[in-house]
Parts: C-alpha cells; sequence; structure tokens
C-alpha cells in the first residue's frame, strides 16, 4: 500500500508539473486514435509502399531505394497486423514529442514554451496521415531523434553513448537515404563540442567522436556489403543518377551543357518551362525509360549521373535558383499540387478505400495485393465512419502552415523579440539572441535542402523536418545564462533548491522563470 501510495504522488506530482504538455499530448494521442478506428490497417503511398512491404517479406535491397524499414517490418511480419505496424508508428509520432519536450526542459526553456515546440509534431495532420502509411518517415525521423537526444543530454559524450547515437543514426540512414548527410554532421558536431569544452586536450570528446563515427557507418556498410552481395556494387541504392538527372531537368538546356556525345540520347526535351516537375518528370521522361536495361542499371544510373553533373558544372545558378525554388515551396501558403495531384492525393485521408494493385509486381514473387492481405490477413484497405470523416477533416484544416513553417526556422536561427522594460519603466520590444545547440537547427536544414538538392521537393519530404525545426526554436527560449559551451546542462547548473527536485520537477507550477529571476537563480 504504502509503494503504491508512493507512486500515486509521485505521478501526481509529474502531472502537476507538466500539465500543458500533458493536455498537448492528449491531444495528439486522440488525433492519432481516430485515424485508427477510421483506418483499419495502414494507408498506401504507391509504389513506395509496396515495394517496402514486399521487401520484407522476400527480404533483399532494392535498386531505387534502401530497404533499412523492410527490416523494421520483417521484424513485426509474424504478428501479421498493420494495424500493429501503424500503430507503432502513431507511438513514434509521439514519442518524438516527448524527447523534444525533454530537451527543452532540460535547457531550461519554460513549460509554455516547450509544449509549443512540440505541437507541428504532435497535431499536424499531415505527420499524423504519414505516421499511418507504409513508409519510412516516421521511423527514420524517431532513429534521428533518438540519437540527437543522446548526443545532447549531457554536455559531455561519453564514448559508449556516442557509439550508440551514432548505430542509431547509421540505421536510419539504412532507413531513408535522404539522412546521409547526418553521418559527418553527428559525428562532427561531437567533436566540435569536445573542442569547445576542453580545446585540444580533450582526448575524451575526440574519442567520443572517432566512435561516432564508427557507429554511424557500420550499419550503412553492413548495408552496402548486403547490397553487393545481390548486385555487385557497394552502393545504398542504383538510383542517385536516376534521381539527380530529375532534379536537373527543371533547368538543363543542352544547347548551354553541350554534353558529349554519349550524353545527347538522355537530353531532356522541349524547354525547362514545358516539362512537368522533377518529381513527376522522371516517371514519364522517354528518354530515360526507354534505355536499354532501365535508368537503374550501373551503366545508366553512371550516364545520367554523369549528364547531371555536367548541367550543374554548365548552368550553376540554374541549380542553385531550382534549389532555392523548392526551398521556397515550403514556405508558401496556400499548397500547391506538387509535384502533382496524384502524388499529393495519397498526403491526404479519404473516405473511399484505397485500390492496391492486384495484377503488378514490384518486388518478384508476389503482387502488392497479395503481399498486403498476406502481411496483414485482412483486407489491405478500409474506411469506417464516422471516425474517417473526423480525421479527414481535421487534417485540411489543422496543419503546419507555409508561413508558420518559415517562422519556426526563423526562430530557430536567430532568437525571439521579448517585451522588456527600459530604466525609466517604458515598455520595449528586445531581441535575444537563441542559445543552447544549433544542432537542431543544422539538421532541420539539411534534412529539408538535401532531398531538394538531389531530387525534388515534396511535402512528405517536410515531415522529417518539422521535429527539428521545432526543437531548435525551442531552445531560442532557453535562457541565456543557461547555456554553457552551447550545450545546456540544467541538472549541473540548477540550483541546489531545484536540483532536489529532479529534473522533470524542476518545471512545477510553483517554479516561476520569468526573465531576470531566472538568470539571477542559474
Amino acid at each position: 500500500m504504502r509503494i503504491g501510495g508512493a507512486l500515486a504522488a509521485r505521478a501526481r506530482a509529474l502531472i502537476a508539473g507538466h500539465q500543458l504538455f500533458i493536455a498537448a499530448l492528449a491531444a495528439g494521442a486522440a488525433a492519432r486514435l481516430l485515424a485508427m478506428l477510421g483506418y483499419p490497417g495502414a494507408l498506401w503511398f504507391a509504389g513506395d509502399s509496396y515495394v517496402y512491404l514486399g521487401a520484407a517479406l522476400r527480404l533483399r535491397p532494392d535498386l531505387s531505394k534502401t530497404t533499412g524499414y523492410s527490416l523494421f517490418l520483417r521484424a513485426l511480419e509474424p504478428l501479421h497486423s498493420l494495424t500493429l505496424v501503424a500503430g507503432l508508428q502513431h507511438l513514434m509520432g509521439l514519442g518524438i514529442a516527448v524527447m523534444i519536450y525533454l530537451l527543452l526542459r532540460r535547457a531550461g526553456v519554460p513549460p509554455r514554451w516547450a509544449t509549443a515546440a512540440t505541437l507541428p509534431v504532435l497535431l499536424d495532420g499531415f505527420e499524423i496521415e504519414d505516421e499511418h502509411m507504409v513508409m519510412a518517415e516516421a521511423l527514420f525521423t524517431f532513429l534521428v531523434m533518438a540519437a540527437l537526444l543522446l548526443m545532447l543530454w549531457r554536455r559531455q559524450v561519453s564514448w559508449p553513448v556516442a557509439l550508440l547515437a551514432g548505430l542509431l543514426a547509421g540505421y536510419a540512414v539504412d532507413v531513408r537515404s535522404e539522412g546521409l548527410p547526418v553521418l559527418v554532421l553527428f559525428p562532427v558536431a561531437v567533436a566540435l563540442r569536445g573542442w569547445r569544452a576542453g580545446g585540444w586536450r580533450n582526448w575524451r570528446g575526440y574519442l567520443a567522436a572517432a566512435v561516432m563515427a564508427v557507429g554511424c557507418a557500420a550499419p550503412v556498410l553492413g548495408y552496402a556489403a548486403w547490397f553487393h552481395s545481390w548486385t555487385g556494387s557497394y552502393a545504398l541504392t542504383r538510383s542517385d543518377g536516376f534521381y539527380l538527372w530529375g532534379r536537373v531537368s527543371s533547368f538543363a538546356e543542352c544547347s548551354v551543357i553541350k554534353p558529349p556525345a554519349a550524353e545527347l540520347k538522355v537530353c531532356p526535351a522541349g524547354s525547362p518551362s514545358s516539362r512537368t516537375p522533377p518529381g513527376n518528370y522522371i516517371w514519364h521522361a522517354p528518354q530515360v525509360h526507354h534505355l536499354p536495361g532501365g535508368p537503374v542499371s550501373v551503366a545508366n544510373d553512371r550516364l545520367l549521373r554523369d549528364f547531371a553533373l555536367h548541367a550543374v558544372e554548365a548552368q550553376p545558378l540554374g541549380y542553385l535558383h531550382a534549389v532555392l525554388d523548392g526551398v521556397a515551396l515550403s514556405v508558401e501558403w496556400p499548397r500547391r499540387a506538387y509535384p502533382g495531384s496524384g502524388t499529393v492525393s495519397y498526403y491526404y485521408f479519404h473516405l473511399k478505400p484505397q485500390t492496391v494493385p492486384a495484377n503488378h509486381s514490384w518486388i518478384p514473387g508476389g503482387t502488392a495485393y497479395a503481399d498486403a492481405a498476406r502481411y496483414g490477413r485482412a483486407v489491405p484497405s478500409r474506411v469506417v465512419e464516422p471516425f474517417a470523416v473526423l480525421i479527414a477533416g481535421y487534417e485540411r484544416v489543422v496543419y503546419t502552415y507555409g508561413p508558420l513553417f518559415g517562422l519556426i526556422l526563423v526562430t530557430g536561427l536567430g532568437g525571439v523579440l521579448r517585451i522588456s522594460r527600459s530604466r525609466r519603466g517604458v515598455p520595449r520590444l528586445a531581441w535575444v539572441p537563441r542559445t543552447g545547440s544549433m544542432l537542431p537547427w543544422v539538421t532541420a536544414i539539411v534534412l529539408l535542402v538535401f532531398p531538394i538538392a538531389v531530387a525534388d521537393f515534396d511535402y512528405r519530404y517536410l515531415l522529417p523536418v518539422l521535429p527539428f525545426a521545432g526543437l531548435a526554436a525551442g531552445l531560442a527560449f532557453a535562457p541565456a545564462a543557461a547555456a554553457i559551451g552551447g550545450e545546456p546542462d540544467t541538472a549541473a547548473q540548477a540550483p541546489q533548491a531545484v536540483r532536489r527536485k529532479g529534473a522533470l520537477q524542476a518545471t512545477g507550477p510553483g517554479d516561476r522563470y520569468r526573465g531576470d529571476e531566472r538568470r539571477a537563480d542559474l
């Protein structure tokens, strides 16, 4: 009885200190429950979902995308439940929000701003819809955020923690190759923190960075070796040239590029203005798909890559303009049907069941419909009203609008405008520079720009960016005194009276953090 009473008391104290976040978490869970009730099983994105599921049932790499996500599906396959897959991905979405909140509270961010930073993850209808699909974004984002949590929890990263963070980041790249830049970004960030903490003599910091680099590389090299065992090539995919060719199709003019004779046959037809967006164009361009062996053969992928690189060399401003146009799309409102209405339609809840092809195979050995029925032991797509009506309507209203996304990015970069009082007591706006780690903001920018630079803009690619952008924006509200070496560690800096309450209880209703009072305490 005493143990139960003590646990209940601690639970009440925890809830009392984080009522706002718990309310937001409950709202996010309720929206996800609506999706689960309205759409039993999972949703499908044409092509990609079928590849992932087929590769899970008949384990093998794919030429066009990494299939690390299929390993996750494979682990759950004995339970034969697509509802379980979607449910776990929804829990990952909630877990990402919890990690954001923990990091921000540890950095001394007030509860209201720490909670606000989680709202794009918790409540964005497109995030919820994507979590319900047989797609890799939810798992990828969860892995990268978990790695970031391990890196930022303390000022000094021990080598075992660095190794675990590296393994998580490396597997994230196997899940979604658009995360490749984090393989360099994260170890470099740990090395820089080590240098800032102790200069060139801080061998522990450099050891952690080296171990993290090994951890990042191990899953990727293992996947490359597996890919080699099937294809004879040490790579993650054989489609980087294909997608990069699509990227340059938005501006490439062969009269300017003057490519070698061997590359003339893959010159995009017509003028750049007459072509559809790259994310649509590459699937319909005959000069690519009529190549003997297809666009993802070894020779043709090299041919397409070489042409794309020549296009960038000859028209660097055109390439830069294309990338900046893609970034601009992320902050526009209203949303465009980009790269095409067919693609965008998959990002919405609909009130009719999806049609899963029963006459086409994406992974040899079974059609998309047969694979879905075999894996889930149920009809692949179902809709249950009124729950489907509610979540479909919710998604069309509640999401991160483009201008709001831009504001989040700007806040994470610079700081916040706050109202302060002059010596005469006159209110005035004051610019307070951001404190804490810049790594979440850099991670958000890299995950935003890299896919645009090597393929094209897609609204789905924004979804892994939102959590890191929100975390970075939340850190802008961290008190200046909490930043030591750019990496706050409030457990070491909090006053003794607060420290005795524990890191989480230090944010209860009685702990008022108001401007100068908070700074004085620290």
